[in-house]
């Protein structure tokens, strides 16, 4: 009764969904195209080979931590087909600067039974995993009615969605006890499946985000941007959001009277948001570039807007200081572990909920400075490194040697896997 009323739920308000997709879509064109897709129809897109893996990664940061799993897929199976799912663009961009047409991408559609039907014959999988926290309850159960084990990798359960999901777990222990593993990353989300009544294969893997490896490629790609861009002291500012680049940039304008040449890499989190963020640069009165147009700083220039997709490693790797954003507000805050692969000081606002582990860790090792939600508190924690090697260098050392002692879960996820990967 309560999958038949979510469903039912979940067609009637189609109309408000596609009105929101509208919507966005006036800042962001993509979310306009391929439309058809969130339906589960693929009109000239050609359809993967049967007997793959489909893994879903809902957005940026669930691909950035699926990319070495994927990558690892392809190395240990090269002949096993892999179709990625994402939901919203910027994931998809992602993809697409991950892997290009090495795998297939298409949209996972809304919950709907009809559509879902629509996807999987379309890919005909013979497993599916999802990265971290995405269950949709008709997806799974169509699956199961196919016998398609359903697998959570990297699973993380925030306490917010336990306790939603704990209101009606009578109702849903059938769905969660359809999922045929969940590889936890970490212990307090194995006890949070538990305590809502899982009873199926779970373990406990670590989080693949620690098994960061920086490429040749990366390596040469960075050193090819210093020398175009020039001996410049630089600190990034990652993954910002709404309310976070007023304050950013406020810290900068502080920053420049005690550093004249100091130039700030500003990366907001969301692409829909550049041009507004390039218009705020402006109205602060700085000198700027975009990377988008592939032009080196000049001397007078200030601030440098990331404006495009897949790049950010490599903007962590011309960096100095990296402040990692999403936490100066109540969003949760970002993977601070990508500035910490180069050994940079991370510098991060308090509001850390959605990564509480890795945060916890660098708190213990003062590996991470987080500072209140003002400029001041920005410019005070950047001035200090900027003016510190010797501080740069322990703090870069001791994160870094939380994201090393924390790796080896991806070669235990892929234990796992084993078995989904190599069924006929």
């Amino acid at each position: 009764m309560l999958r038949f009323l979510y469903s039912l739920i979940i067609y009637l308000v189609q109309p408000l969904v596609l009105l929101f997709m509208l919507l966005r879509s006036i800042k962001l064109a993509a979310y306009r195209k391929r439309l058809y897709e969130r339906y589960g129809f693929y009109w000239g897109i050609p359809a993967p080979p049967a007997g793959g893996v489909l893994i879903h990664a809902a957005s940026v940061g669930e691909v950035i931590a699926a990319t070495p799993l994927v990558r690892l897929i392809r190395q240990t199976y090269p002949h096993l087909p892999i179709t990625l799912s994402t939901v919203t663009p910027t994931g998809s961009d992602r993809v697409k600067a991950a892997f290009g047409t090495e795998v297939t991408h298409v949209y996972l559609p809304y919950d709907l039974p009809d559509a879902l039907n629509r996807f999987i014959n379309f890919i005909r999988p013979k497993a599916c995993i999802v990265i971290e926290t995405e269950i949709w309850p008709n997806l799974i159960r169509q699956l199961h009615r196919r016998h398609i084990p359903f697998i959570i990798a990297n699973a993380r359960l925030s306490a917010r969605s336990a306790k939603r999901y704990g209101w009606v777990k009578d109702k849903l222990n059938k769905m969660f006890n359809e999922i045929s593993l969940i590889a936890a990353q970490d212990e307090i989300s194995a006890k949070r499946y538990l305590g809502l009544g899982y009873r199926g294969q779970l373990s406990l893997t670590g989080n693949i985000k620690y098994d960061l490896v920086i490429s040749e490629a990366l390596s040469r790609e960075i050193q090819r941007l210093r020398q175009q861009w020039g001996d410049k002291r630089i600190w990034i500012a990652a993954s910002t959001h709404e309310g976070e680049e007023a304050i950013i940039l406020q810290a900068h304008q502080e920053l420049l009277k005690k550093h004249p040449d100091l130039l700030l890499l500003l990366v907001p989190r969301h692409p829909e948001r550049f041009n507004a963020v390039a218009q705020m640069i402006e109205d602060y009165g700085f000198k700027y570039g975009r990377r988008s147009e592939n032009i080196a700083p000049t001397a007078d220039t200030r601030v440098m807007l990331g404006d495009t997709m897949g790049e950010l490693m490599l903007m962590y790797g011309i960096a100095e200081v990296a402040f990692v954003g999403g936490s100066l507000i109540k969003h949760g805050g970002h993977n601070p572990l990508e500035p910490l692969a180069f050994k940079l000081p991370v510098i991060s606002g308090k509001h850390t909920f959605n990564f509480p582990e890795v945060f916890t860790k660098l708190r213990e090792v003062q590996g991470v400075l987080e500072v209140n939600s003002n400029e001041r508190a920005l410019v005070r924690a950047v001035d200090k490194f900027l003016l510190s090697p010797r501080l740069r260098e322990r703090y870069g050392q001791a994160g870094y040697e939380v994201l090393i002692e924390n790796r080896g879960a991806l070669q235990r996820l892929m234990q796992l896997l084993q078995p989904y990967l190599e069924r006929e």
